[in-house]
């Protein structure tokens, strides 16, 4: 038994497919909740986040590489705290280390997970008020534009089946949202985008721990949305912590001495913002829906390595996507409107024929070829792995 704070936390290992969101075990979840729910079994809070929480974005938090260098934060896998949406409270950040996932960033598995919460609790207005088109913006000045189609019969259905499908589609909607827009934030720091000026960002686009990280926490956001006995905080202070015991976390001097096994290899330099950062993972699913995590290999595969990981194999998780929208009659187009002074080059990537360049990326078509691009672009830099 672990205790965080007033919560007690059994170890257990959670199933992958509890995660919903696969197409096929996610139609399963929803039909399993619905008939379920005539009999009182599946109780649901009005929202999915408090009512002051749901209408502000969530809060900035502070990351770092998953390098050994001075400036990583790594952090105790029994010490992360309590999660918190609005306010750090006791939340901890840094990194750690797992054995099926490598590296994993807390503090993006912790944005990830609460852009998700706060899209879930925008798109369930939404749909709850009709609404075909709406906009958001994460942090970056970009703008999503969404599109949504209904189904044909769909003022026909009664209102408490409507409710249901609303928030599961909210929750499915949102995880591909926070994804695709934390997918977006790599792409445009790989380009030369800043957030702040004076702090270069580019070492850390697709670093070998982030896109995974990202995904992560969207998955967690699932688990923590569709907990129906506790508040969004707690749900997801529970969810974090049996999400890294299923991937095998390490304490901290083992997240330590991984980074150390691969210095020279994925990274060099002793200093935050002088990280040469080598280790990239380009893999964000537009190939076979999947993201494989990258591992320190392990004294099996050669000298060095983690005995504590002896033997363990990458486990890669589903990336969101919107196939599994049919299975309500919904369609929904997402596309991303670049504000940023690298817009051109991205831009230039997808519509090479400047007479007729569009100002718009539609994920779902444009990532696979931006990320082509982005490929081969680290091979010119650092040759081929």
């Amino acid at each position: 038994m672990k205790v965080f704070g007033n919560l007690t936390v059994k170890k257990e290992r959670v199933p992958h497919g509890a995660l919903g969101l696969s197409s096929s075990k996610g139609g399963t979840t929803f039909l399993l909740c619905v008939l379920m729910s005539f009999q009182g079994a599946c109780v649901y809070r009005p929202e999915f986040l408090g009512r002051s929480e749901g209408r502000n974005p969530p809060r900035i938090r502070l990351s770092c590489y998953a390098s050994s260098t001075i400036g990583t934060t790594y952090t105790d896998p029994d010490q992360l705290g309590l999660h918190g949406y609005k306010s750090r409270g006791s939340e901890k950040g840094g990194i750690v280390y797992t054995c099926k996932a490598g590296h994993i960033d807390i503090p993006h598995v912790r944005k990830a997970a609460d852009w998700t919460a706060y899209f879930a609790e925008r798109t369930l207005e939404y749909l709850r008020k009709g609404k075909d088109e709406f906009t958001f913006k994460l942090y970056e000045p970009s703008k999503y534009f969404v599109r949504v189609t209904y189904p044909e019969n769909w003022e026909r259905l009664p209102d408490a089946e409507k409710e249901q499908i609303m928030r599961e589609i909210s929750v499915r909607l949102a995880q591909y949202f926070a994804y695709i827009g934390c997918t977006w934030h790599e792409i445009l720091t790989w380009f030369g985008y800043r957030p702040v000026l004076f702090y270069p960002e580019f070492p850390s686009a697709f670093s070998w721990e982030d896109t995974f990280s990202n995904l992560l926490g969207t998955h967690i956001a699932g688990t923590a949305l569709r907990d129906t006995k506790r508040e969004y905080d707690e749900a997801m202070t529970v969810a974090i912590y049996r999400e890294l015991q299923k991937l095998g976390v390490q304490p901290k001097d083992t997240a330590i001495r991984a980074a150390e096994e691969v210095r020279g290899k994925w990274f060099s330099g002793g200093f935050l913002f002088l990280v040469s950062m080598k280790g990239r993972n380009f893999d964000i699913g537009t190939d076979d829906g999947f993201v494989t995590p990258w591992l320190v290999p392990s004294p099996a595969d050669g000298p060095g390595g983690l005995a504590e990981c002896r033997g363990a194999q990458a486990e890669s998780y589903p990336v969101p996507n919107l196939y599994f929208l049919a299975d309500y009659g919904f369609s929904v187009k997402l596309e991303i409107e670049p504000r940023e002074m690298e817009r051109g080059k991205v831009l230039k990537i997808i519509y090479p024929d400047s007479g007729r360049r569009g100002n718009r990326i539609e994920p779902a078509i444009h990532f696979a070829a931006i990320m082509d691009y982005i490929r081969r672009d680290a091979e010119k830099r650092y040759g081929r792995e």
